[in-house]
């Protein structure tokens, strides 16, 4: 097996297989291979073999939601392949399927041993991640019974339970220990001259508290036409741009793939909502910035997205404070996990709420979603949730005591958490980590957002004009601040944050766009930043850096100090527009679109910093999500921002 891995996504549930189809559960490297539910890895072996051998990719797998190959016996040219193997697998909610058709080359009958080796090591996620920690696990037990169709694999660990059970059509000849703890399902097989044999293999994966009735399709047709119903759903209607066709194609891809990604999550009275997962593999879960800013992007074409994303976070709003999972009262959720981990605290992220940007961010939605939609009902269903936000902002948030939105260091979660939440993403431009608290310069640009459209609810929706001209003064006064603490006169550039003793952190980066989008800046300075944003230290050709080249912290294959993120420019190019920066919003936009053009039409989580001038096409980021919401969306921001040009 190679280290390629091609993803599934369906909802909650991912795979990831190798260029023949197959899982092998090795640990480490970027990406995680194996079935995936709610966290945890319900399948981590699944290899086939045909008479004892591995069989080699005529035709390796190709990215699609479904995973199709072409397999044969290994030899050589003077001994062509008795038989060729077909294989297509598809996901679904809590399922994996996979049909294996054995077809003879040979004019005369042809016998074949088919075997599959199956294991689910039941592995939570984050003991995947390539960061050397370890978990105990007292107690834990797997088991493995046979089935009369197949073979079941139970993990116990106190009150956790999960499952996974495999069956096939037709049931296999026997089932076979290992001993490694996988199972093998075997066939013999009887092939008629150039005739053809059929295998169906089911995989259900019951996580733990899932208590649904399951039913899981014979074929990967039946679950790819599920998929390509929901997109087809997802996409139609969206008045896409005739005369930029590549913009078209890419928000087509992004429209599909924001369908895949939605998950279900509870609102407010417990209802079954779908929302946004962050991006696959490693977040294909609930997190509050990255929900809210791809329904921020996908507002004016589904607005549904926002409908159901507010209320979710609105359920899990935090209520008290929690050392732990930092949480405070008011304060909008960082991240949801189900997994084992979490479940027994052995991760702060079951509910964690180490972001200092979703709480505005959410306010932000609120009011930009009331304002799309007219729909002042949910205004008045989450004025509490709202009121609690701005409260968390005033009080635990900063604005009040500080000044502006601060946030320290989590020893047992995020060092960083704003966007940029990765260790060292907050530096100055010689690379010194910022110290102390850290009020960084893209989440003022939100807090002063959210306060504007907050006040505006509160005087057409709540009627409540002492609470409006409280949140506008508010405002106003935290603008005027931002422009005299910020502002680094010599650069004529906004510093990226202040530190805990109020000096600014320096380096040039690409969050001063965000600052255009939320309207933080004057006409005058937020013109001067609109350009230099596009100068060669800044724009690659492929979208402008998170950190400007020639300082000492760039590196063009860091996570957050040199790559471009296309959500991060997506937001850039809303803020261009709103400045009257028009030519430069359009320059950005087109170079996301020639990027998304050279991987099929699809933008990744991140690409790497290096020059178009240089490299013709983009560098991929090695441990990119390879489908992301945010990043999905942002063909939608794009077309808000600069329409069809």
């Amino acid at each position: 097996m190679t280290d390629r891995h091609h993803l599934l996504v369906h909802g909650g549930t991912f795979a990831a297989v190798g260029d023949g189809g197959d899982i092998s559960g090795v640990r480490g490297g970027t990406s995680p291979d194996g079935l995936f539910v709610r966290d945890a890895r319900h399948l981590s072996r699944w290899q086939l073999t045909v008479d004892g051998a591995v069989p080699e990719a005529l035709s390796p797998v190709a990215d699609g939601d479904t995973a199709r190959c072409v397999l044969v016996p290994r030899g050589g040219r003077q001994e062509p392949p008795a038989y060729t193997i077909f294989r297509e697998q598809a996901v679904g909610d809590g399922a994996f399927v996979e049909l294996l058709r054995v077809t003879s080359n040979r004019p005369v009958p042809t016998t074949v041993r088919l075997a599959v080796t199956a294991d689910a090591d039941f592995t939570d996620q984050f003991e995947l991640r390539s960061d050397h920690r370890t978990y105990t696990k007292i107690g834990a037990t797997r088991a493995r019974q046979v089935l009369d169709g197949g073979v079941e694999f139970t993990y116990r660990r106190g009150e956790w339970r999960s499952l996974t059970t495999v069956t096939a059509e037709p049931v296999p000849d026997g089932v076979e220990e290992t001993g490694t703890g996988a199972r093998r399902l075997v066939w013999t097989l009887e092939l008629e001259p150039h005739g053809t044999a059929e295998l169906a293999l089911r995989v259900m994966a019951r996580p733990h508290g899932d208590k649904r009735a399951l039913r899981v399709p014979r074929s990967p047709a039946a679950l790819t036409d599920q998929l390509l119903a929901m997109e087809g759903e997802f996409v139609e209607g969206v008045a896409f741009p005739t005369g930029w066709p590549e913009l078209a194609a890419a928000c087509a891809r992004g429209l599909a793939d924001l369908a895949s990604l939605q998950i279900p999550a509870a609102g407010l009275d417990g209802e079954e909502v779908r929302v946004p997962a962050a991006g696959a593999p490693w977040f294909l879960t609930l997190l509050g910035r990255d929900a809210l800013l791809t329904s921020l992007f996908a507002l004016p074409y589904r607005p549904q997205l926002a409908a159901a994303t507010l209320p979710a976070l609105a359920a899990v709003q935090a209520t008290e404070t929690g050392a732990d999972s930092v949480a405070q009262p008011g304060k909008i959720v960082h991240e949801v996990r189900h997994g084992e981990l979490a479940h027994f605290g052995q991760v702060p992220y079951g509910r964690y709420y180490g972001s200092v940007d979703a709480t505005p961010l959410f306010l932000v939605l609120l009011g930009a979603y009331v304002e799309q939609t007219g729909d002042a009902e949910l205004a008045r269903r989450l004025e509490p949730h709202a009121r609690a936000a701005i409260g968390w902002m005033l009080d635990h948030g900063g604005l009040t005591s500080r000044g502006y939105l601060v946030y320290r260091a989590d020893q047992g979660g995020l060092a960083n958490q704003n966007w940029k939440d990765s260790p060292g993403a907050i530096c100055s431009a010689d690379g010194t980590r910022a110290s102390g608290s850290v009020m960084a310069a893209g989440a003022q640009g939100y807090a002063y957002d959210a306060l504007r459209r907050t006040a505006w609810l509160a005087r057409t929706v709540w009627d409540d004009e002492v609470y409006a001209a409280l949140l506008e003064q508010a405002a106003g006064d935290l603008r005027d601040r931002f422009q005299r603490d910020f502002w680094m006169p010599d650069r004529s550039f906004p510093a990226l944050a202040l530190d805990g003793e109020g000096r600014h952190v320096d380096a040039l980066a690409s969050d001063a766009g965000h600052l255009l989008w939320s309207g933080l800046l004057d006409k005058e300075y937020g013109a001067m930043v609109g350009r230099r944003l596009l100068e060669p230290d800044f724009f690659s050709g492929w979208g402008v850096r998170t950190v400007a080249s020639g300082q000492p912290a760039y590196h063009p294959l860091s996570y957050h100090r040199g790559s471009v993120w296309p959500h991060d420019n997506a937001l850039i190019t809303l803020g261009l527009a709103r400045y009257g920066l028009h030519d430069e919003a359009r320059t950005v936009a087109h170079a996301l679109v020639d990027a998304a053009a050279a991987t099929g039409h699809r933008l990744p989580e991140v690409l790497a910093g290096y020059g178009r001038d240089t490299h013709g096409e983009p560098v991929p980021y090695p441990h990119a999500c390879v489908r992301e919401s945010r990043s999905a969306a942002a063909p939608l921001a794009l077309l808000t921002a600069v329409g069809g040009a």
